[in-house]
C-alpha cells in the first residue's frame, strides 16, 4: 500500500533534520524524512563542527545567528546534548591588505549588531598562546564562535522533530522520483512507493543525483577536506589549568588554516590551494560512514606556514587525519528554495557550513513551504541565482576556485577567472581585441567593465581603495556627460508577456498601471507582504504583447514568480530571452544626433518622446528602441537579435565618430546612476524593504482595483515607512564604500524612536516561531549612534564626489545639514550629508530634452 505525506525530506544529515524539525514546528505533522543509511551518513558525521555568525552577506549572517541561537532550544526539547562550546574566535591579519579587510568586516558588524572588536596580536596571543605574534599585524575578535558535536546536534534536530510529530525512516534509499498528473510526487524507494505533495532535496553528497531524478543538474560539487587532530599538548593543558577556559578558535588567512581546541589537543583544518574534488561526475551510492585516504603532502604548504605561525604545533604528534567530502556550490553559499519549472520540488543542499547555517536554512525553507514566503531575504542562498550556464564543468571549475580561495581576500573590483567565459555576445572579441575592455561576469555573461588605453593596461589591480581603473572610468563618465557614449546592455533580463489576458495579468502583478501602446513605464513588483521583489521597465509593443526588462541575475527568481502566478486558462504566456536578445545603449547630449544618422524616421524630441518605445530599423537592422537610459541623461536602449549586433554597434561607432563617441562600461554606468539617485536591484531594492521605504512610491498606483501586495503597501503608506532610502555625499579619502558599512548620526539622547537597523545579526534574538525579538541598544560613541547602513556606492565622477545609497530611519531621512552623519569606511568615520536632490540634473531635464 502506498503511503502519503504532505512533505518528504530526502536526506538525514544536519540540514535534512533541520528542515524536518522546522516543518513540524510550523504545524505540518504529516512529514517524513527518509535516509538511505543512518543519520549523519554523509558529511555531517565527520565535520569539524565549528560555528560562527560572520558572513560576507548580511542576510546569510542573520540566519547563521538564528542557527546558533537555536541550539539550547533543541537541547531542551530533544533531551539530546549538542555539545556546545562557545569559545569565541579571532581572524588573524598578516598584511596591511588583510587588516583592511578586518576593518571593513568590523565596520560592517556595527550595522549588523555584531560585537566584534579589533585587537592586537598580543591580545590575541593572550587567548591563544600557541601563536607567534611576529607574523601578524592585527586581529578581529568575535565572541559568537565555537564548536559542537556534529552527531549529537543532528540527532537533537531529529529527536525534536519526532517529539513534534514528524517521522523518520532509515535504510530506505530513493531510487527514482516521478510526478503524477495531479501534481503529486511519487518517491520510488527500496521499501516501496511514497506519495507526497512536496519533496525536499536535502541529499547532501547525493543532492546532485537526487536532482537528476527529476531532470535537474544542480550546481554542486563535493571537495575533499582535510583536518588533523593532534595528540594532547602540554601547552593546551597548561592554558586550561591557568585560565579555566578553552583555547579560542583561530583563522589564519596566510596559512589557509583554522584551528580550535579538541580535548587537550588541537584540531587544525585547511582550505589548501591544491584542492581536490571528490566524485566530480557521479556520487557512489554505496559510500557511507567512511573516510578518504589522507594526503598530507597536498596540504604540506599550509602546514609549513602553520608551523611557523604556531610553533608548538610542529612538535605535536598527529593523532588522526580526517579526510572527508563536503559539498559546495560555486560561490560557497547553500542552494535553497523551490526549483523554477517544477511544482513543489524544494532544495536544501550545498550547505557546507551546516552547523552555522543549517538552522537558518531549515527555518527559511519551512516558512517558504508553509507560508509561501521564506520570511527573510535569502537571495544569496536561493537556488534560482544560477542559470543554465552553471553546467557540470562550470560548477567543477568554479567550486575548485572558491575552495582554494576560501581564506583569500576578495576585493570589490576583483573578477575571478575560473570557468570563463561561460557566455559571450557577438561583441566579445571586438571589446577585448579592439577596444581593450576589462571584462566582468554578470550571471555567466561577459560584460565590459571599463576600457583601457592599450591592451597592456587592460587589467584590474585588486584593491579596497581606488585603483587603476579610476581615471579611465572618470574619462568615460565625462565623455558621456559632455558628448555621447555607447555601452553593451545584454546583461539585462528580457521577457515577453503575450496573450489576451496579458495586460490584466500585468496590472495585477505590478504596482504601476500598464502603458499605452508605444510607451514605457517603470514599475516595482511586490510580494504579498508588500516587499520589493522586482523592478522593471515595461513597454506595450502591441495589444496583447508587452516587453519587460529587469535584472539579469534575478531571471530565474522572477520566472519562478511569474510561472507560479500564471492564470490556469492559458490566456497569458511568458517567454524569457537571454543571449538570444542583446542590446546597446547610447547616452549623452549628442545621443539623438547619433541615432538620427542610423534611422530613416523622425527621432526629434517631439516625435520620439522620453519613455517612448518604438520598433524600427537601426542601421538597416530590425530593432526595438526605448527612449530611456540608466545614466540619467538623454539616451536610448536598442534591442536586437545577436545576428545583427556587430552591424549595429559598428554603425553606431561610425555615426558617432564626428560627435566624439566613446565606449563606456558598467562601472561608468553605475557611477552615473549614483549621481541620479537611481536604486539598483540586489542592493537598494530587496525583499526586506517596502516601496515607500525604497523611495518607489511614485510607481505605486493605489487607484488600480488590485495588485499583489496592495494591502500591505497601503498599510505602509498610511503608517508611514519606518525606514527611507537616502543618497549620501561622503568626504572620503582614497576608498569609497563597498556596501553594508554603518551610518552614524549625531543624535545624542534625542528620542527618534527605534533607530537601530532591522538587520540585528550578531545580537539578534528569536522567539519560538523564529521571529525576531527586540535587540539591545545600538552602538554608541558619545552623542553618535549607528542608525543605518549603506547598500551600495562608489565615486560619482560626473559630480566629483564619493557617494552612497543606504537606509536610515524615516525621521532622519530629511536631515540635509552638514555635521549630522558619518559613514565608517574600513574603520575611518568620514563626514557625510544627505543629498536631498540628485546632484546631477535634479529636475531630469537632460533625460527629457
Amino acid at each position: 500500500m502506498t503511503r502519503t505525506y504532505r512533505a518528504v525530506v530526502i536526506g538525514g544529515g544536519v540540514v535534512g533534520c533541520s528542515v524536518l524539525y522546522h516543518l513540524a514546528r510550523a504545524g505540518w505533522k504529516d512529514v517524513l524524512l527518509i535516509e538511505r543509511s543512518e543519520l549523519t551518513s554523509g558529511s555531517s558525521w565527520h565535520a569539524a563542527g565549528g560555528f560562527h555568525t560572520l558572513n560576507g552577506d548580511p542576510n546569510v549572517a542573520k540566519l547563521q545567528a538564528y542557527t546558533v541561537s537555536l541550539y539550547k532550544e533543541l537541547e531542551e526539547l530533544s533531551g539530546q546534548s549538542c555539545g556546545l562550546h562557545l569559545t569565541g574566535g579571532v581572524m588573524l591579519a598578516d598584511s596591511p591588505e588583510r587588516m583592511d579587510f578586518l576593518r571593513l568586516t568590523h565596520a560592517r558588524g556595527r550595522a549588523l549588531g555584531m560585537e566584534t572588536e579589533l585587537i592586537t596580536p598580543l591580545e590575541a596571543k593572550a587567548m591563544f598562546p600557541l601563536m607567534d605574534t611576529q607574523h601578524f599585524v592585527g586581529a578581529l575578535w568575535d565572541p559568537v564562535e565555537g564548536h559542537l558535536d556534529p552527531s549529537g546536534t543532528t540527532h537533537a534536530y531529529a529527536k525534536a522533530a519526532k517529539v513534534l510529530g514528524a517521522e523518520i525512516e532509515l535504510r530506505n534509499p530513493v531510487q527514482d522520483i516521478t510526478q503524477d498528473t495531479d501534481g503529486m510526487w511519487t518517491l520510488h524507494t527500496v521499501n516501496g512507493a511514497i506519495r507526497c505533495e512536496h519533496v525536499v532535496n536535502a541529499g547532501g553528497l547525493w543532492a546532485r543525483e537526487v536532482g537528476r531524478m527529476v531532470g535537474l543538474e544542480l550546481p554542486v560539487l563535493a571537495m575533499e577536506h582535510m583536518y588533523l587532530l593532534t595528540e594532547p599538548m602540554e601547552e593546551v593543558a597548561a592554558f586550561n589549568r591557568e585560565t579555566g577556559r578553552e583555547l579560542i578558535g583561530v583563522i589564519d588567512f596566510k596559512g589557509e588554516i583554522y584551528t580550535r581546541q579538541e580535548r587537550e589537543g588541537i584540531l587544525l583544518g585547511t582550505y589548501e590551494k591544491a584542492c581536490k574534488p571528490w566524485s566530480p561526475v557521479n556520487t557512489p551510492w554505496d559510500f557511507g560512514h567512511e573516510l578518504l585516504a589522507p594526503d598530507l603532502e597536498r596540504i604540506a604548504p599550509s602546514l609549513e606556514v602553520g608551523f611557523r605561525h604556531f610553533p608548538a604545533l610542529e612538535h605535536a604528534g598527529i593523532k588522526q587525519v580526517i579526510n572527508g567530502p563536503f559539498t559546495f556550490a560555486p560561490d560557497g553559499n547553500p542552494l535553497v528554495g523551490p526549483v523554477q519549472g517544477l511544482t513543489n520540488f524544494w532544495c536544501a543542499c550545498a550547505v557546507m557550513a551546516g552547523f552555522s547555517q543549517g538552522g537558518g536554512v531549515g527555518l527559511a525553507l519551512a516558512n517558504w513551504m508553509v507560508e509561501g514566503d521564506p520570511g527573510h531575504d535569502i537571495f544569496a542562498m536561493d537556488v534560482a541565482r544560477y542559470g543554465e550556464w552553471a553546467t557540470l564543468r562550470y560548477t567543477n571549475a568554479k567550486v575548485r576556485e572558491n575552495y582554494s580561495r576560501r581564506f583569500s581576500i576578495r576585493f570589490p573590483n576583483e573578477e575571478l577567472p575560473a570557468a570563463r567565459p561561460a557566455e559571450t555576445t557577438p561583441l566579445y572579441d571586438l571589446m577585448l581585441r579592439d577596444n581593450f575592455a576589462v571584462m566582468g561576469d554578470t550571471w555567466g555573461l561577459e560584460t565590459p567593465l571599463w576600457f583601457a588605453p592599450s591592451a597592456a593596461e587592460a587589467y584590474d589591480i585588486p584593491s579596497f581603495h581606488r585603483s587603476n581603473d579610476f581615471a579611465h572610468v572618470g574619462a568615460e563618465v565625462r565623455a558621456v556627460r559632455e558628448r555621447v557614449g555607447v555601452t553593451e546592455i545584454a546583461n539585462f533580463a528580457k521577457y515577453q508577456v503575450s496573450g489576451p489576458g496579458a495586460e490584466a495579468w500585468l496590472e495585477w502583478l505590478m504596482t504601476n498601471t500598464m502603458p499605452a501602446p508605444g510607451r514605457l513605464v517603470l514599475t516595482p513588483m511586490l510580494n504579498e507582504r508588500g516587499k520589493l521583489i522586482g523592478d522593471f521597465t515595461i513597454a506595450k509593443a502591441a495589444e496583447g504583447r508587452f516587453m519587460i526588462w529587469g535584472s539579469l541575475g534575478a531571471s530565474k527568481f522572477h520566472m519562478r514568480w511569474f510561472e507560479a502566478h500564471l492564470p490556469a486558462d492559458g490566456s497569458v504566456m511568458v517567454q524569457r530571452f537571454h543571449t538570444d536578445l542583446v542590446g546597446l545603449s547610447i547616452a549623452g547630449p549628442r545621443a539623438r544626433d547619433v541615432l538620427a544618422g542610423l534611422v530613416d524616421g523622425d527621432v526629434s524630441n517631439a516625435a520620439f518622446r522620453f519613455m517612448d518605445f518604438r520598433e524600427m530599423d537601426v542601421a538597416g537592422a530590425p530593432c526595438m528602441v526605448n527612449r530611456i537610459s540608466y545614466t540619467g541623461d538623454l539616451g536610448y536602449e536598442i534591442w536586437m537579435k545577436p545576428s545583427v549586433q556587430r552591424r549595429v554597434y559598428l554603425a553606431i561607432k561610425e555615426a558617432g565618430a564626428e560627435h566624439g563617441i566613446v565606449d563606456f562600461g558598467m562601472r561608468a554606468l553605475l557611477s552615473m546612476r549614483l549621481e541620479k539617485n537611481f536604486p539598483t536591484w540586489f542592493a537598494e531594492l530587496r525583499p526586506i524593504y517596502g516601496p515607500f521605504e525604497g523611495g518607489m512610491e511614485r510607481f505605486v498606483k493605489f487607484r488600480k482595483p488590485g495588485f499583489i501586495g496592495r494591502a500591505a503597501a497601503l498599510a505602509e503608506r498610511d503608517a508611514g515607512p519606518r525606514l527611507r532610502r537616502v543618497s549620501l555625499m561622503i568626504e572620503a579619502g582614497t576608498a569609497d564604500v563597498m556596501g553594508d558599512e554603518p551610518v552614524w548620526a549625531r543624535v545624542g539622547d534625542q528620542d527618534f524612536g527605534t533607530l537601530e537597523p532591522p538587520h540585528g545579526y550578531g545580537a539578534v534574538r528569536f522567539d519560538a516561531k523564529g521571529h525576531e525579538m527586540p535587540r539591545p541598544d545600538p552602538v554608541r560613541d558619545g552623542d553618535w549612534r549607528v542608525v543605518g547602513w549603506v547598500t551600495s556606492g562608489g565615486y560619482a565622477h560626473g559630480v566629483g564626489a564619493s557617494m552612497a545609497q543606504g537606509y536610515l530611519p524615516a525621521v532622519l531621512a530629511e536631515r540635509g545639514e552638514r555635521g549630522m552623519f558619518e559613514v565608517e569606511i574600513m574603520g575611518i568615520r568620514c563626514a557625510a550629508r544627505i543629498a536631498l536632490e540628485p546632484p546631477f540634473d535634479p529636475e531630469g531635464a537632460r533625460m527629457r530634452s
